[in-house]
This record gives C-alpha cells, sequence and structure tokens, in this order.
C-alpha cells in the first residue's frame, strides 16, 4: 500500500511528453535501431582489400588525400573572394599561393631553428649529467627506483665520458687533415645528389597542382560524383557532400585556428622563460596538435627536456610544465567550445583507433590524416546505408535508443547503471516522462521477446526482478514530486494546456494488478507509482491474485477502480473474464485495462464494450486520467444463452428402464 500524499497535479509532467508509440517510434522489434547496420562477409572482404590497396598505392594515394584536404580547407576561401568579385583563376591562385608560402616558411623556419639546436647541444651535456647522478642518489633504498637509477646512471656515465673525450679533443694538437680521392662518374655524382629531392619536390609539385585543378573543376568533380554513385537519390548524396564538405571545412580552418592559438602563447612563454629556440617549439606545437590526444604530450616533451638540460635546478621544469598545461587547459575548456565544440562528429574512441590505424598504414602521414579521414568515413556510413555500419563504430552519437539501453541493462540485470541512467534523465524531466517515454517501452520490447520465445524462464523471472528494483529505486524521486511545491506546480500548471490537466487524485483509491506474467507486474508498479505522486492511495497484486482464492468481495470493498495492465495486446478472453469476474464480486466496481503498443498509430485490439471494462488506455497518462475520474460503474451485460428445451416423452415410447420384447 502507497502511503497517501500531498495533492499535486500530475499536468506537469506532461510537458514535452510524447505518447509511448512516439517514445518507440521506430522499433518494431528488440534489434531496435540497429537493424540493418551489422557488418556481412562480402563487406569485411571489401573493406580487408580497400586497406590493402591503400597500403600498396600510398605513394599515389597520399598526395592525393594531401589534396584533397587541402581542397576542403581551401575551398571556403575562395569562396569568400568569389563574392568579392575575384574571377575563379585569381581567387583559386591567390588561395593556393597563399597557403603553400606559408608551409614553405614554416619550413625554413623550422630547419633553422634545428640546425641551432645541434649546435648548441653539446653545451647542456654538464647539466644532464648531474641531475641524472641526482636522480641516481634518490633512488638508492628503493627497489624500483633503484632499478631506474641503475639504468639512468649508466647514460649519465655515457653522456660524461662524450664529454671528457670531446674536451681531450678541443685541447689536443689539431688532426692531420686527410684527403680521400675517389673517382666517380660525374653523372652518378649528381644523380646521388639530385634523386634524394626528386621524391619530395615531386609529391609536393604534384599535391599543388591537383588541389589547383581540384578547385578550379570543383563543380565538374561535384556532379561526376554524384553520377556515379548517387544519381538515384540525388537528396541524400548532395546532403552527404554537403555535410562532408562543412565538417571537414570547418575542423581544418578552425584547427588550424585553435593550434595557432595555442602555440603563441607557448612560444612567448618559453622565450620569456629563457628557453631556446623558442619558435621551433612554438611551430612544433601547433603542428603536433593535428595529432589527436598524442600530439600536445609529444609537442610538451622535447621543451621540457630542453628546460631540464639548460638549467641546473628544477624551477625551469616545473614552470615549463605549468605552462603547457595551463595552455592546454585554456584551449580545450574555453578556445575550442567557443569556436566549434563538437566539431568532427567522432567518438574519442573513434578518434584514437583511427589514429593507430592510419598511422599503421601510412606512417607520419596517415597520423596527421587520421581525423579528417575518418571524418569522411563516418559521413559515408551516415549517408550510405550499406556502410551504416561506420557511423555506428566511428560516430558519436547514441547507438541505442533510451528504452533498448534500459532494455538491455534490465535483462542483463544491472538495476544500477539503469537507475543511473534514469537519474540522468529526470534532471531535466519528470517521472511520468521516463515511465511513458523509456520504462514501459522497455518492458515491451521484453514482452516481444518473450512472445516470441527468444527469452527463457530465467531470463524473465531477472529482467521482471530488476525492472522492480529499479522502480524501488525511483521511489524516492516519485516521494519529491509528490511533496512538491504548490507554487512551483500552479506556475507549472498554468503552462499546460487545459487537456492534459489529470484529474486530482485525493480520496480515491486504486488496485494496480498484473495481467498475465511478472513483467505486467512491473509495468502495473510504474503506474502504481505515478498514481501515487497523483495523490491517489494506492494498492498492488500481482498477476496470480486475479486467479487466486483471496480475491473477493471483502478485499474489495474499499476499492474504487482496477487497473488490469496487459502488454501482451492478445489477451483479450483474458482480460474479459478477469473484468467479469471482479465485477461479479462488487458491481459498483470500476475496472480499466491498460493495453499499450510500440505502435502509436495501431488502433487498440479490444474495444470497452467487448470486455465490459470501462475504459481502455493505451498508455500511463490515459490510464490515470482515466482510473481517477468520478463516473458510475459500467454494468455487466448479461450473458445470453440459448436454452434448448427437452422434448415431452410421447405415450408409447419404451422408457430407458423397460424391457423391449
Amino acid at each position: 500500500m502507497v502511503n497517501d500524499g500531498e495533492t499535486l497535479n500530475l499536468e506537469r509532467a506532461l510537458s514535452g511528453t510524447n505518447n509511448l508509440g512516439n517514445a518507440a517510434a521506430g522499433v518494431p522489434n528488440g534489434s531496435g535501431s540497429l537493424a540493418g547496420k551489422t557488418l556481412s562477409g562480402r563487406t569485411i572482404l571489401t573493406l580487408v582489400g580497400v586497406a590493402v590497396v591503400l597500403y600498396v598505392g600510398q605513394e599515389v594515394f597520399v598526395p592525393l588525400a594531401l589534396a584533397l584536404l587541402l581542397t576542403f580547407t581551401l575551398a571556403p576561401i575562395v569562396s569568400f573572394l568569389r563574392k568579392r568579385y575575384v574571377p575563379r583563376i585569381a581567387a583559386v591562385l591567390l588561395a593556393v599561393t597563399g597557403a603553400f608560402l606559408v608551409i614553405v616558411a614554416f619550413g625554413f623556419i623550422a630547419a633553422g631553428q634545428v640546425a641551432n639546436l645541434a649546435e648548441n647541444i653539446p653545451t647542456y651535456q654538464r647539466n644532464i649529467v648531474a641531475k641524472v647522478n641526482a636522480l641516481s642518489k634518490a633512488g638508492s633504498g628503493n627497489g624500483v627506483l633503484e632499478h631506474l637509477s641503475k639504468v639512468v646512471e649508466r647514460i649519465g656515465s655515457e653522456m660524461q665520458d662524450t664529454a671528457e673525450e670531446s674536451k681531450q679533443n678541443q685541447s689536443g694538437p689539431d688532426p692531420v687533415p686527410v684527403e680521400i680521392i675517389t673517382r666517380a662518374n660525374p653523372v652518378q655524382t649528381l644523380g646521388n645528389f639530385i634523386l634524394p629531392l626528386i621524391r619530395p619536390f615531386a609529391t609536393a609539385g604534384l599535391v599543388i597542382v591537383l588541389v589547383i585543378f581540384m578547385l578550379l573543376e570543383r563543380e565538374e568533380l561535384r556532379d561526376r560524383f554524384i553520377r556515379l554513385v548517387g544519381l538515384g537519390d540525388l537528396h541524400r548524396t548532395t546532403t552527404a557532400l554537403q555535410d562532408a564538405g562543412t565538417r571537414l571545412g570547418k575542423y581544418l580552418l578552425m584547427q588550424l585556428m585553435v593550434n595557432t592559438l595555442y602555440a603563441l602563447p607557448i612560444s612567448i612563454g618559453l622565450w620569456m622563460l629563457g628557453i631556446p629556440n623558442a619558435i621551433l617549439w612554438g611551430l612544433l606545437t601547433l603542428v603536433l596538435r593535428f595529432v589527436p590526444y598524442i600530439g600536445p604530450v609529444i609537442g610538451m616533451i622535447l621543451p621540457l627536456f630542453l628546460a631540464l638540460a639548460i638549467a641546473p635546478g628544477w624551477s625551469l621544469v616545473a614552470w615549463v610544465a605549468s605552462l603547457f598545461i595551463v595552455t592546454e587547459l585554456i584551449s580545450n575548456n574555453v578556445v575550442e567550445p567557443w569556436l566549434y565544440g563538437s566539431h568532427t562528429g567522432l567518438s574519442p574512441f573513434a578518434i584514437i583507433v583511427s589514429a593507430i590505424f592510419w598511422s599503421w598504414l601510412w606512417g607520419p602521414v596517415g597520423l596527421m590524416l587520421s581525423t579528417p579521414l575518418t571524418v569522411c568515413l563516418m559521413v559515408l556510413g551516415r549517408y550510405v546505408p550499406q556502410f551504416s555500419f561506420l557511423d555506428v563504430l566511428f560516430g558519436n552519437e547514441p547507438v541505442l535508443q533510451p528504452q533498448e539501453k534500459l532494455y538491455q541493462r534490465l535483462l542483463a540485470g544491472d538495476p544500477n547503471e539503469a537507475t543511473d541512467n534514469a537519474e540522468d534523465f529526470l534532471e531535466d524531466e519528470y517521472l511520468i516522462n521516463y515511465y511513458e517515454k523509456v520504462g514501459l517501452p522497455a518492458l515491451l520490447l521484453g514482452e516481444l521477446d518473450r512472445q516470441r520465445g527468444v527469452m527463457t524462464e530465467a531470463q524473465i523471472a531477472v529482467f521482471a526482478s530488476t525492472s522492480q528494483v529499479l522502480i524501488g529505486n525511483l521511489a524516492d524521486i516519485a516521494i519529491e514530486e509528490e511533496s512538491e511545491d504548490e507554487d512551483v506546480e500552479a506556475a507549472i500548471q498554468s503552462q499546460l494546456d487545459l487537456e492534459t490537466n489529470l484529474p486530482d487524485g485525493e480520496g480515491k483509491t486504486v488496485l494496480c494488478v498484473g495481467g498475465r506474467g511478472a513483467i505486467d507486474d512491473a509495468a502495473a508498479s510504474m503506474i502504481s507509482q505515478i498514481l501515487a505522486v497523483q495523490g491517489a492511495s494506492v494498492s498492488q497484486a500481482d498477476h496470480s491474485a486475479l486467479s487466486g482464492k483471496n480475491l473477493n468481495a471483502s478485499s474489495l470493498s474499499e476499492i474504487d477502480t482496477v487497473l488490469l495492465v496487459f502488454l501482451n495486446a492478445g489477451s483479450k478472453a483474458h482480460a474479459r473474464q478477469s473484468v467479469r469476474r471482479l465485477k461479479r464480486l462488487k458491481p459498483t466496481l470500476r475496472v480499466g485495462i491498460v493495453m499499450p503498443s510500440l505502435d502509436s498509430q495501431r488502433a487498440a485490439p479490444i474495444s470497452a464494450d467487448e470486455i465490459d471494462a470501462d475504459f481502455i488506455a493505451s498508455n500511463i497518462t490515459e490510464a490515470v486520467r482515466d482510473a481517477l475520474i468520478v463516473v458510475e460503474a459500467v454494468v455487466v451485460k448479461p450473458i445470453t444463452r440459448r436454452v434448448v428445451k427437452r422434448r415431452q416423452r410421447r405415450s408409447g415410447a419404451p422408457k430407458p428402464n423397460d424391457v423391449v420384447v
């Protein structure tokens, strides 16, 4: 028996509540929205074949991928110039020339800084040796630290020997120059000098040419792609191209802007701290931040090592580490959400896996291109049904509907995670919203699987008992809603449509009974909790009470309404007999049937007149409203029978005991 509570109109909970069918639309069975998103053997073979082709032909595909991504990056700039009445060819040449000048300048600055660093490395050995010795002394007495200190000490001794050898060489006599003359073919010498330079310059030239032609023929290439793969569905193909272009262009440009805003304070901070080659480390962090997660860490290691080498103490190392940590926190929590937020649509796990895969496939270039390429695959999976599994694997959107996720947790016997998810949902919604949109649809999924025979008796028992535990865990929330402030209640009621008003449950007693099984009992418990929030006095019985001997007129004497919950739509005969039995025990009793379905468009399988019920409800809202209104009970119609009268025997007819001679 649920204790009576203060009067609380349930209409506040109906704000934004869809009916049961809308909550579960598109979920015809337990498979849910994942239908058609599984991997077939042919698809797996296709993916393996594509990976092999990409690995073997990387000399062709890497420049093509670089050109494609640069085209996506420069396309907004070209469009901007075209809107300012710059001719197409001039706009493309300006954008490409500016981009590659920036890249060349970046390369020259980085090369000069690396050369300067290489010249100064021998001067840092003394500080490194001193810190290694300090770490060796600190590690004595601890097993793990002692083992590590031996390794560090060995490295320090080698560096010290190298430093002493360099001093001896500097103080010794001048070495005698030795010149080795070899006779070589001039053509061979020229080839050995030029050939190593041809490949990178040829790749760069090929990328430049591809970018120019892709930007000039952008519309033509788009039309050819549509004709090749999407002529049968122009809307979907156009949407996919727009989505891919928007995501990649925005990601690359915004990432470049974020990396620049990250590298600028790093360079200035390192320069103020006295770290040599501060410009080099700033440029390095700008590039490495294109590598997800591990890029910023790699960019921080080298400046930290340099701070360790140039200063005798540890304070400079702490300042450099603090500079990187503070800048990273500001970039992640302020700059990135301000500029683009969730820009790629990829899950964090997908970003890490893609970085591993593309770096294995194409090396460092693949690591830099991993996120943009995976975005293309995710967009492909979002709009091409044959590759929809890619969206499931890489996308950051939930792959299970809330009711499907709850059903899976209940079936696994995990009420704790189910309760956590419910509490997250209830932060912005009311309890009836959760039961209408998530709880009852999850029970319906379980009932459908039970009818299909895919659930064992043990699974049914675990599913039903876990559901009851979840409902019990949400009892505190029901009590909070029942005792909510009247001013808050009035404010919420004023915003609702009058048609959604529910009757007050004060002074009304309702009995909720499961129809045929333990899953029906769980649904009855949900409705009981909502009725208690409404202020009614609620009692509950399981499905066995309908056929037991304890059900009599005295047990129903104080009950106004009985709700029978059937999740199985084929329970017409059972519902009819239950209604008639209850009304024979108490003719003034109102008996309602709750028979929800996942399909909101489907009509109720039975009508109230057919089974002499007072009402038929298809969701929790209707059940609560009909159970609490004050109307007279429906009278059970008498059963019409055709009685055949026995015929009178004729006088001459023999009786059964007569002996016929």
